[in-house]
């Protein structure tokens, strides 16, 4: 871990960690409880992406989020209370009940929103990117999407004309290594999925995703590029998803053993055990940041429990635009 980086950015990061895997175990506990309909799609053991990758970024840019994307608007610095209120179908949520955890967005914070259709933020993303550079702004946008998304024709014709045009963009695949049960082995021919970026003729990046600096220093890289007006990096984060690809997900494609040998590679405790080592963090600061996330969660929850239903008299408000709007 390079000690260039400031004791403030890591523990803002190691917080951050902390909150997402906190809030997506309280979101299992909701559901559990029959409090969460429909279902939902968790993302412990991903952390390490989200943290590094918009730590790496201005507040002024943008993302583009996924179906597994409660980390990516965490990082980003969405409100805790307004997500738990819309995982819970409230009205006080960040879509007022209407969208739940899949489609949770705040164009406040440049989070462009997250989609419940594989690959489909990939291109929206890429229209953003145009926007930006048209309007000659100096933001670049984040697109994260999965492994099985790389295999959408729409991935290529974005890739392509972001190459072409040399948008403001870093595609940053999450490779948890299953696309639903899939392995991405036996829809992936090659090594990396980073590797298909020579067809476009812009870098690609193979990176250890359970590895937070190692994931903040590559995607600072292409964002620097980016904004320098030379186009997309295509950055591939190696990750791995504790949890099934949903909660009606029995997890019966992968072993007890595989997913045991993975959380030995855990993101946060690994990048614990390297803060302390660095002597940038210590038992006193984690207990901190430990009641810290307790007491935001708590707040989170209740604020959702206490919240009220959405009206049946708004259920096309939020669908079709008023006029003059």
């Amino acid at each position: 871990m390079k000690k260039g980086l400031n004791k403030e950015l890591k523990l803002g990061m190691i917080k951050k960690m902390m909150l997402i895997r906190a809030f997506e175990k309280q979101a299992e506990k909701l559901f559990m409880k029959n409090l969460i309909h429909g279902t939902m799609h968790l993302s412990i053991g991903e952390e390490a992406v989200p943290v590094g990758s918009i730590f790496a970024a201005e507040k002024t840019d943008y993302i583009i989020s996924t179906h597994r994307g409660h980390g990516d608007m965490i990082a980003k610095g969405g409100d805790i209370k307004k997500m738990f209120a819309e995982f819970l179908g409230k009205e006080t949520g960040y879509c007022h009940g209407l969208g739940g955890s899949m489609h949770i967005v705040d164009f406040s914070l440049g989070n462009l929103g997250a989609n419940g259709v594989v690959g489909a933020g990939i291109p929206i993303a890429t229209g953003a990117a145009l926007a930006l550079k048209i309007r000659k702004r100096k933001d670049i946008i984040l697109t994260f999407f999965g492994d099985g998304a790389a295999n959408e024709g729409i991935f290529y014709e974005s890739l392509n004309m972001a190459a072409i045009w040399k948008l403001p963009q870093v595609f940053i695949c999450k490779n948890n290594l299953y696309a639903m049960s899939s392995p991405v082995s036996k829809f992936v021919p090659t090594q990396n999925i980073s590797d298909r970026a020579v067809a476009f003729g812009i870098p690609g990046v193979t990176v250890d995703g359970m590895d937070v600096i190692a994931v903040y220093e590559i995607v600072k890289e292409a964002i620097g590029r980016a904004r320098e007006g030379k186009g997309p990096t295509l950055i591939e984060a190696k990750t791995y998803r504790y949890r099934g690809h949903s909660k009606s997900d029995r997890n019966l494609y992968r072993t007890k053993e595989e997913i045991e040998e993975w959380e030995k590679k855990d993101p946060i405790i690994k990048f614990m055990k390297r803060l302390k080592e660095f002597g940038e963090i210590n038992d006193k600061e984690i207990e901190k940041i430990e009641k810290d996330v307790a007491k935001e969660i708590e707040d989170g929850v209740n604020f959702a429990l206490n919240s009220p239903e959405p009206s049946a008299n708004t259920l096309l408000k939020y669908v079709y635009a008023e006029e003059g709007e």
